[in-house]
């Protein structure tokens, strides 16, 4: 392989990387997605899943919250904020929190579950304690590894797990039958 067509695979999975807004949170075998904002906080956050999932202990506090200690410190750009349902703010630097209902406090802002309500944010966490594993692709499997089901036929996803139903007009790294990484 080209010099050069090696610089061009790293420069895309690193540019693609920072440029993801979307994460995938799972609780008890449901998943929902929710949209970053563009911080040095979320762009240091989506660097750690890059390396693979996080799984966070939560517990709830305060009857509006669930909040859980991230393996390593984010950086901050705290603000007052009152939070909405929804919500994924960074709380002293190392906490997740997780909102199903409003607080004003001074937080990081991170993003927001899509499509979030107080109701179904409190169905999704449940009460007490749960476990929450943030991601940056909706299955835990490891992208070099992830296999089809139908190998006869063409399957292509991109870097972010999305299934193609066409072949990809635009550059990029895509997973075709599950075993290629190519550049377009």
């Amino acid at each position: 392989m080209k010099r050069s067509t090696i610089l061009l695979i790293i420069f895309l999975v690193f540019n693609m990387g920072y440029s993801q807004t979307k994460i995938y949170i799972t609780a008890d075998n449901k998943t929902r997605t929710a949209t970053l904002v563009n911080n040095s906080a979320t762009q240091k956050l989506v660097s750690l899943l890059s390396e693979g999932p996080i799984t966070i202990q939560m517990s709830e506090y305060g009857g509006f919250e669930m909040v859980g200690a991230l393996p390593q410190s984010l950086p901050t750009s705290n603000s007052n904020i009152t939070t909405t349902p929804g919500d994924i703010m960074l709380y002293l630097g190392q906490n997740i929190v997780i909102f199903y209902g409003t607080n004003s406090w001074s937080y990081t802002r991170l993003g927001k579950i899509d499509d979030a309500t107080a109701e179904n944010i409190k169905e999704f966490l449940g009460s007490g304690g749960v476990s929450v594993t943030l991601s940056l692709n909706p299955g835990t499997g490891d992208i070099a590894t992830t296999k089809t089901d139908k190998p006869d036929s063409e399957t292509i996803y991109d870097i972010q797990g999305r299934h193609l139903v066409k072949q990809p007009t635009s550059k990029g790294v895509y997973i075709i039958n599950g075993e290629k990484k190519v550049i377009k």
